[in-house]
């Protein structure tokens, strides 16, 4: 049976960068107090202030989407020198790489803010996906988080009577979703993220 904890975005703790490049705030990890080299999975919210290179995260495979600002680009060096740009320009843009791709950040116009999701490969997969208002959905995994990126929403799960209400920056995770019916209100937009154990 599914449980649930709701993790409200006031209540998140700022930490500086791996690298001291922005802050960080950790919304949830597994297992929980996990350092940088031991989580199985972490999502976090930060604050991007200045151009520059990203931390590498060996066996790590990073989902990024931007929440705020006007955007940044990401230049991914690929062999034969040549570069994959990744562009968030427009919020709930999503770029998808390697943790220990080296990858440049490029700000389009001043300071942004993106959530961040990391899953180690060799344990987990993880995906994101935009739920917007007023629809419903059906959400399998081993763990499940909402994470309400912009407005209020409301969630109500199963054959719950009482909604959740998520305002932005809010995240409600479910434990253990099996084919766990989700009917998503209001006009703000969530980013649903599932996260499967392989092992």
């Amino acid at each position: 049976m599914a449980t649930t904890a709701l993790i409200r975005g006031a209540d998140l703790v700022a930490a500086p960068w791996k690298n001291g490049g922005g802050v960080t705030r950790e919304v949830a990890a597994f297992p929980a107090g996990a350092g940088l080299d031991a989580f199985v999975w972490r999502v976090s919210i930060a604050d991007v202030a200045q151009a520059g290179p990203f931390s590498r995260f060996a066996g790590i495979d990073r989902t990024l989407v931007l929440l705020s600002g006007a955007g940044m680009l990401l230049d991914e060096a690929s062999e034969g020198n040549s570069t994959n740009t990744h562009a968030l320009t427009q919020p709930l843009d999503i770029a998808r790489f390697a943790g220990e791709a080296q990858i440049d950040a490029r700000l389009v116009d001043g300071a942004t803010r993106d959530f961040n999701l990391m899953v180690r490969r060799s344990a987990a997969v993880g995906e994101a996906e935009v739920w917007r208002g007023d629809t419903q959905h059906t959400l399998s995994a081993d763990v499940g988080l909402l994470f309400c990126a912009s407005g209020s929403v409301s969630v109500t799960l199963g054959g719950d009577a009482q909604p959740r209400v998520l305002e932005t920056g809010d995240t409600l995770r479910i434990d253990t979703p099996n084919a766990l019916s989700c009917t998503i209100e209001g006009a703000g937009a969530l980013l649903a993220i599932s996260i499967r154990y392989t092992q």
